[in-house]
């Protein structure tokens, strides 16, 4: 019987992509969660995985289950455990990429939606073991089939913020940047998605999966048009769908998909369609867009410097503007880091992490 590992399995990917392996028949070999138990215990009694892990160990007695693993190395330890080909990393954050290289060092496929495994290590991680997920990506994929491109383009919501005024951003809470307009997902990309850190992180990881520096991104408010691709005999193509994560899951678990995943898209509910500009007066972080793209061994640099200046917004140590402001300090500060290997970039988040937290 085909099997899958998901971690992340609690948040909203992870659940999407237990909907369609229900759905194709796969049994779930391993399900990774953090510290929603409650949800956890309903997916280990409907599933029934022979492995589990919870990020916090001392939530081990509360899961119903007898073969669990925890801590900074549970995660890897229990991949090492199972045989399944194919893993699901729908991890939030940093603490995604060591799954996934562990995974493609065992062989197995990644459908991969931690953005900071290709963000922080794209340079050498094995890109034909990669599936993506993000529904951008999987948009450019599935446009492109094979053909010869010449500008790829993703689209953005516009985060949290996009229609107030700027003086109004200065006092934005942490509370404020979590209601977005189009969608519910967890904390920190909500927040990536105000400040635009998201967009520039698929940016990147679009240079790492199509080897290309020829991207641009525009906000769509609608959220309908997910990426476009523009080819070298100057036609483009736009990949329209609703907000639901099932149809590249279902890609990327089955290989192919012959039946209706989504409701198809009515144009005329949809309307009239705007495309705008993303200006650094708004989102600040679009700054070093291009530089970064050039300079892609740079993305463990913003991403844990983002990630330490969610943690003072979220604690209320610094301003919705600051957060930007941390980045781009040590964006500064780190850009004429070398990378050699994985080794450097263990080295390099700490020492960004250290720096930020002087």
């Amino acid at each position: 019987m085909k099997s899958i590992i998901i971690l992340g399995s609690t948040g909203s990917i992870g659940v999407n992509s237990l909907i369609i392996a229900k759905r194709y028949g796969y049994m779930v070999e391993a399900l990774v969660a953090g510290s929603n138990i409650e949800l956890l215990n309903r997916q280990i009694e409907e599933f029934s995985p022979k492995f589990v892990y919870v990020s916090n160990p001392k939530d081990i007695y509360r899961v119903n289950h007898n073969n669990i693993f925890s801590g900074e190395d549970g995660i890897v330890e229990l991949l090492e455990q199972t045989q399944s080909d194919l893993v699901v990393n729908a991890l939030v954050g940093y603490i995604g990429l060591a799954p996934t290289l562990k995974s493609i060092e065992l062989g197995k496929k990644v459908a991969l939606a931690n953005k900071e495994s290709l963000v922080v290590a794209g340079e050498f991680i094995d890109m034909s073991r990669i599936i993506p997920i993000d529904s951008e990506h999987f948009g450019l994929w599935y446009l492109m089939s094979g053909r010869e491109v010449s500008k790829l383009y993703i689209t953005a919501s516009g985060g949290a913020f996009r229609d107030w005024k700027i003086e109004d951003m200065r006092s934005a809470s942490f509370k404020d940047a979590l209601k977005h307009p189009n969608w519910s997902m967890g904390n920190k990309i909500t927040v990536d998605s105000a400040t635009m850190t998201n967009k520039l992180f698929e940016l990147l990881e679009a240079r790492w999966l199509f080897n290309t520096t020829n991207i641009e991104a525009y906000i769509e408010k609608k959220s309908i048009i997910h990426a476009l691709v523009e080819f070298i005999d100057g036609s483009t193509t736009a990949h329209f769908a609703g907000v639901d994560m099932k149809l590249p899951i279902a890609f990327a678990i089955n290989g192919e998909v012959k039946e209706e995943i989504l409701k198809p898209v009515n144009l005329l509910e949809i309307g009239a369609l705007e495309f705008k500009e993303i200006r650094e007066e708004r989102y600040p972080i679009w700054e070093i867009k291009e530089h970064l793209l050039k300079n892609p061994h740079l993305g463990v640099v913003v991403n844990a410097s983002n990630e330490e200046a969610i943690k003072r917004f979220e604690q209320g140590r610094c301003t919705f503007f600051e957060m930007s402001k941390i980045v781009l300090n040590s964006y500064k500060k780190f850009e004429n880091i070398k990378v050699k290997d994985i080794k450097d970039i263990i080295s390099i988040d700490k020492e960004v992490r250290d720096y930020i937290n002087l």
